[in-house]
């Protein structure tokens, strides 16, 4: 980022000057003798108005322009697509708030089969975002109870959180600095008897209609990073706002393309933006969030041509799996579904348990299917081809991403 003030196109964020004193007598001296914290008061943004350049607005034309075609082309007809992008987005939110694991352990923790924390973490952003995007597509409105609920999701299996699962904040946070005092801090969100104001302002802006999608998604985004209303987890909430939003104004009807993988390869420039925001200026993150939108379009179509000749290629391996036959739905429940045990076959393919296994042993016999170590008394199958593709699809968008800032 340059040392020259951006121009502000957006209202600044006012500094407020708190009484302030530690709960706890843990940590330093001199966090304990903190008396004053100035707190980031964000401007309410219900019914403000968003000028932009025309470059802008092209750039935000455009990105919301490919998502829709993408949307139109394969969301109806290759679902596989969708939950492709919505394990890519989850992994890669995850990742920038320094949450990781292997597709293994990220995919055991999805069938509930034992996993390690960040594993389960992982699946449980993703079982918020998915609840996030589903309550704004049935309901077309952005809401703070579809947002608790998501919260929850991503919490509830947290021994640490659970607790907080699914509750605004009611104590002062703060982000960086001392995990003590606000001492230091790179920001101060403001006070918490503000928060449900802010919210309401927030969801008020969110479901309005005569704002660009991307503009909405980006600034909603920004805003809510700025209230901070929860204690743990607003990075990877903030980011499904912004999934929700485009949902909610019909610019995705089927797809989730992964955003995330975007901003995880520029992950200082993403929080520069951010403190942009607060300073007044809004074009950095709108600009961002096109971009973004318009890699992570770019290469689900490449996600998408892949997926297809991968499915064609395993009929080839398996000739005798014709249409309706018990091998023929598992290849297809595959695309969709890559990580997966004997009861998720059962369920989601109708076949009882023998029928199942037998299946999963034919696909497997012809390398398509692999068993994950280590779990022998609960069996969990992995079709590589298709998670070398949730791999792939972040590496693309990552590497392009840094060609173009390049």
């Amino acid at each position: 980022m340059s040392d020259v003030p951006p121009l502000r196109d957006w209202a600044p964020h006012t500094a407020e000057v708190r009484w302030w004193r530690q709960r706890t007598t843990r940590g330093p001296r001199v966090d304990r003798l903190v008396r004053e914290v100035t707190v980031s008061r964000p401007p309410y943004i219900a019914e403000r108005e968003y000028p932009m350049d025309r470059p802008l607005r092209a750039m935000t034309t455009a990105s919301v322009g490919d998502l829709s075609h993408l949307d139109l082309v394969h969301g109806r007809t290759l679902k596989a697509l969708n939950h492709l992008q919505l394990r890519t987005e989850s992994v890669d939110s995850s990742k920038i708030e320094n949450v990781d694991a292997s597709l293994a352990d990220y995919g055991r923790a999805l069938l509930g089969s034992g996993a390690n924390a960040s594993a389960t973490s992982m699946a449980s952003a993703t079982a918020a975002l998915s609840r996030m995007i589903r309550e704004a597509d049935t309901t077309r409105k952005v809401s703070a109870e579809a947002m608790l609920r998501a919260h929850h999701d991503l919490f509830r299996t947290n021994p640490d959180e659970a607790h907080r699962a699914g509750r605004f904040r009611t104590t002062q946070n703060w982000v960086g600095g001392s995990d003590y005092s606000p001492r230091d801090a790179l920001h101060v969100p403001p006070p918490p008897e503000t928060v449900p104001d802010y919210l309401d302002d927030l969801f008020a802006f969110c479901n309005r209609d005569d704002l660009p999608p991307v503009v909405q998604a980006a600034i909603a985004h920004a805003q809510f990073e700025s209230i901070h209303p929860f204690i743990d987890g607003n990075g990877r909430i903030g980011r499904t706002l912004i999934h929700a939003i485009l949902r909610r104004r019909r610019s995705t009807r089927h797809l989730t393309v992964p955003i995330a993988s975007a901003l995880v390869t520029h992950r200082d420039s993403y929080f520069a933006a951010l403190n942009d925001y607060r300073a007044g200026n809004a074009s950095t993150i709108v600009a961002m969030m096109a971009t973004a939108i318009r890699i992570a379009t770019a290469e689900s179509w490449t996600a998408a041509t892949n997926l297809l000749a991968t499915r064609e290629r395993w009929g080839g391996a398996l000739p005798e799996a014709r249409p309706g036959s018990a091998v023929f739905r598992l290849l297809d429940l595959l695309t969709e579904q890559p990580i997966l045990n004997v009861e998720l076959v059962e369920r989601s393919v109708g076949l009882g348990a023998d029928e199942a296994e037998e299946a999963i042993e034919t696909v497997a016999a012809a390398k398509i299917l692999t068993r994950v170590r280590r779990t022998r008394k609960a069996p969990v199958w992995l079709a590589t081809d298709v998670l070398h593709e949730v791999e792939e699809l972040s590496t693309r968008i990552q590497d392009s991403a840094r060609r173009l800032r390049d």
